[in-house]
């Protein structure tokens, strides 16, 4: 393995699960938060461009970090080889899900 440390950070935002790759991964000083920085995209000079990853490249260009909400994060895992980044659609039948949250008032339940 390279001294390079390289992470894939799976998470949900706005009902889609998004993968991405980056070179610093840390718990954030704001409680509840993990920082991502140096965001890793595929080589563009490739002949296919693959439109999500293309999608991602633009919502993310000139973000130095972001923070993720902890009950977003799906996983992180430490990998040697940097794949493509992309936006997947929740799909109904799969085995990632919103964790449960507070409902708004007036939701009608609970009452």
């Amino acid at each position: 393995m390279t001294d390079e440390t390289r992470f894939r950070v799976t998470f949900i935002n706005q009902g889609k699960v998004y993968e991405i790759f980056a070179r610093e991964v840390y718990q954030d000083q704001l409680y509840g938060f993990v920082t991502v920085e140096e965001l890793l995209f595929g080589e563009r000079s490739r002949v296919v461009v693959d439109p999500s990853e293309e999608r991602l490249r633009h919502e993310f260009e000139g973000v130095q970090r972001f923070h993720i909400p902890l009950h977003s994060v799906i996983r992180i895992d430490e990998v040697e080889q940097v794949g493509t980044a992309r936006i997947r659609d929740m799909s109904p039948g799969g085995n990632v899900h919103v964790f449960p949250g507070v409902l708004p008032p007036g939701s009608g339940r609970g009452k």
